[in-house]
């Protein structure tokens, strides 16, 4: 039987539409993914649903309150890391906001990264497979598994509905 831990992502878009608030894990160099831009977001916490935690977890990482957000897809990492763990995430775009964002947190530094910049900065290499679905035009939603093999991409599967 499948137990995986639940998480979230969100990537908040710029009001023009062309930027995204990444954090850039560059502050604890024993931090697996120390060196990378990634969404915001964390665990689901006990007793709390998933759009409860993303936008928790958005304030939490950015000061930013999530207005608007719309559930893109889900992810599930299969085997990742050395205790082959599972994790299922569930996927935001963040198309409204109120506040201004800090300046990060005791994980990283909070950067507005152009659309058109993501394959230039540092991302796990199967963030590629999916990132587009979250932010293209086409309604449906994705839902996909990543298998591992310690922390290296085996396949990419997914579908869309």
């Amino acid at each position: 039987m499948l137990t995986p831990l639940l998480q979230t992502a969100a990537y908040v878009l710029s009001p023009d539409r062309q930027s995204v608030l990444l954090m850039h894990r560059d502050k604890c160099s024993g931090d697996i993914h120390h060196g990378r831009y990634m969404g915001l977001g964390g665990h689901v916490e006990r007793g709390e649903d998933v759009v409860h935690g993303i936008r928790r977890e958005v304030f939490e990482e950015s000061g930013l309150h999530a207005d608007a957000v719309v559930l893109r897809g889900t992810v599930l990492w299969s085997g990742f890391g050395a205790d082959r763990q599972d994790a299922l995430g569930f996927i935001f775009r963040v198309d409204a906001f109120r506040g201004e964002p800090h300046g990060g947190n005791e994980e990283g530094t909070l950067e507005w990264v152009r659309l058109t910049d993501f394959a230039t900065v540092p991302m796990w290499p199967c963030d590629h497979e999916w990132l587009p679905m979250v932010f293209d035009d086409d309604p449906r939603q994705f839902h996909g598994v990543l298998t591992y093999r310690d922390f290296e991409m085996v396949s990419w599967r997914y579908q869309r509905v």
